[in-house]
């Protein structure tokens, strides 16, 4: 009989992180700051290990992954909540044709869902209109790319689809769980003049930006059938639990659940505020009982 995994994540210490992640989603970890913990990874900058210590990459069969995951050279997804004590960097990803040909890496389509947000907290999100790359530029130099920027003042339950080559940045008082693309590949164009933890500027990547960046007016997308995003890559859905509820895990696609919102059990398990588990394919039906919030991410 198939079996559930539950995921215990790689946390990072970047420096606009905090310690909601450790002090209330349950992550475990020697690093004072846990920006982001990496509920779900194959990628090499950070696992996703198991309750033994493996990791999942190397635990689970192709047959547990499912059969759309068979038409991609690697996993497909990377799944992290993030928590944002300050604002992060404004950047922006590339697209698959791009990475390939210059990063021998694929790009990164994404999207957030806003778990938690404080009062004012926000996220930039595209151009307000069409710029010219001249301007663009001239933007960057004269730090003030931000005035050209979307600001959406966020709340939680919402989500925002952030396909490549859009440029972005969360702002601090949020806290959001992405589920992206498997690429840790990001160009940082503008860094509020902040020292990494080695006390030296961050670098940025201003040159590679100019080249991948969409400069047209952003145009928010929205999905239907209570899909919160959608991509050759993944399909997100909220799945709220009142009491009980009935999950589907089919031959298709694994399922990542991940918990947003209070507690219960999944297939008789126990599930706590911020616990992720891998269901593998061609599970069937499972029990999620209880009062929470469920992110479920596929194929």
């Amino acid at each position: 009989m198939k079996k559930i995994y539950k995921l215990y994540p790689e946390c990072k210490d970047y420096v606009w992180g905090g310690e909601k992640l450790k002090e209330k989603y349950g992550k475990r970890t020697g690093k004072t700051l846990c920006a982001e913990s990496w509920e779900l990874s194959f990628h090499k900058d950070g696992l996703t290990r198991l309750v033994n210590g493996k990791t999942l990459a190397e635990s689970i069969t192709e047959q547990e992954l499912g059969e759309k995951a068979k038409r991609f050279p690697f996993f497909p997804v990377l799944n992290k909540f993030i928590d944002a004590k300050e604002n992060l960097s404004v950047q922006v990803h590339p697209s698959d044709d791009y990475a390939l040909t210059h990063e021998n890496s694929f790009g990164k389509t994404e999207m957030w869902y806003i778990v938690e947000a404080e009062a004012g907290a926000g996220i930039y999100l595209g151009f307000k209109r069409d710029v010219s790359e001249a301007e663009y530029k001239q933007a960057i130099e004269d730090n003030r790319l931000t005035e050209l920027l979307n600001f959406y003042e966020v709340k939680a339950g919402e989500s925002y689809f952030i396909p490549s080559g859009t440029i972005h940045a969360i702002g601090k008082g949020c806290l959001i769980y992405e589920i992206q693309q498997n690429s840790n590949l990001t160009y940082r164009v503008y860094d509020y003049g902040r020292l990494g933890n080695d006390g030296k500027p961050r670098e940025l990547h201003i040159d590679k930006a100019l080249k991948v960046t969409d400069l047209h007016k952003f145009e928010p997308k929205t999905f239907d059938d209570g899909v919160l995003g959608e991509s050759e890559y993944f399909t997100v859905k909220k799945m709220n639990v009142r009491g009980r509820c009935a999950l589907n895990v089919n031959e298709d696609s694994f399922a990542c659940y991940t918990c947003v919102k209070g507690a219960g059990e999944l297939a008789g398990g126990a599930v706590c505020l911020g616990d992720s588990f891998f269901v593998p394919a061609g599970f069937g039906t499972l029990e999620a009982t209880g009062n929470m919030e469920l992110i479920e991410t596929k194929i």
